[in-house]
């Protein structure tokens, strides 16, 4: 009886498996079943006519990824994807670490707010989230166009020659303007549990303000820093906005070339054979953080 009884209680605030079954098949259908149509489709061949695919083995796409078929019938290794990839590591990678050093300091001023201020300062930053994305970037597109603020700015300034909008810069500009805040909240809920009292102790033992930076604070809020690395770092990768309405389509990022085959190309398999390869790369990222985080802070940071 006394098992029994045992066996019913379980673990303390364990609930039924079948409460989680919505959010289990909810997450199957919208992520499980895409994901396998994305590998499946890139297995298989272009339509003749129209969009879609045809139900015919090809793995072709994914050797279309790194080959290239001259006219007259060679074949030569592409170059053309490795640099569309290369482009958005790049600038998801300048994209994180100008928002780690924007977000560092800040996060820690608002940590050593008292609570009201506190609660005033987050609310701004999470600001943004209540906007859609596309009316944002809509917005910076406005402040930095030639007829905008800056661009108005600059002509008076006699650098009228000089356009921000739709060049790399006006990319790089929307995509720290957008992802700022998922790094800021993430460092700010490591700052907010590091105890000011240590950094306060290396003071009075004669440190200097770069050495109690250095040695003390970034290793108290590194699991922060390391948060929102993944979290920007990895949605900046698969960026579409930005570099379409900013870029102007001069900074081609791997989603807007993976949108283009699945619109005006036409090549569904390919657009997939891409959209594979996109995630494979995410993962490795993601194995990596991981790793990073380990060796670091001695504990297994956890993102997927």
């Amino acid at each position: 009886m006394s098992k029994k009884v045992k066996k019913l209680e379980g673990r303390p605030g364990q609930t039924s498996p079948l409460l989680a079954l919505p959010t289990v098949l909810f997450l199957t259908i919208g992520i499980g079943i895409p994901l396998v149509l994305t590998v499946v489709y890139s297995f298989l061949d272009r339509a003749t006519v129209g969009m879609g695919v045809k139900w015919h083995f090809n793995p072709t796409s994914y050797k279309h990824l790194f080959v290239i078929e001259n006219l007259d019938g060679t074949t030569g290794f592409d170059t053309r994807w490795i640099k569309v990839l290369w482009n958005s590591f790049l600038y998801s990678g300048v994209t994180t670490v100008v928002t780690t050093f924007l977000s560092i300091p800040i996060a820690m001023w608002i940590a050593t707010r008292d609570e009201n201020k506190r609660n005033i300062l987050l609310a701004a930053v999470t600001l943004p989230f209540w906007i859609s994305i596309l009316i944002r970037t809509y917005g910076i597109r406005q402040i930095i166009d030639d007829n905008g603020p800056i661009g108005t700015i600059m002509h008076k300034l006699g650098y009228a020659h000089y356009h921000i909008i739709y060049t790399p810069t006006a990319t790089l500009i929307g995509l720290v303007y957008v992802f700022l805040p998922f790094m800021i909240l993430p460092i700010y809920s490591s700052a907010e549990r590091f105890d000011f009292r240590m950094a306060e102790a290396a003071y009075d033992l004669g440190a200097r303000r770069w050495t109690v930076l250095r040695r003390i604070v970034l290793p108290a809020i590194r699991p922060g820093i390391i948060a929102g690395i993944a979290l920007v770092f990895i949605p900046a990768l698969g960026s579409f906005l930005q570099s379409d309405m900013l870029g102007g389509g001069k900074t081609n990022m791997i989603a807007n070339v993976i949108a283009l085959n699945f619109g005006q190309a036409r090549n569904w398999p390919f657009g997939c054979a891409l959209s594979v390869l996109l995630i494979a790369l995410t993962l490795v990222f993601v194995k990596l953080i991981q790793w990073i985080g380990k060796k670091t802070t001695g504990e297994q940071v956890n993102f997927v």
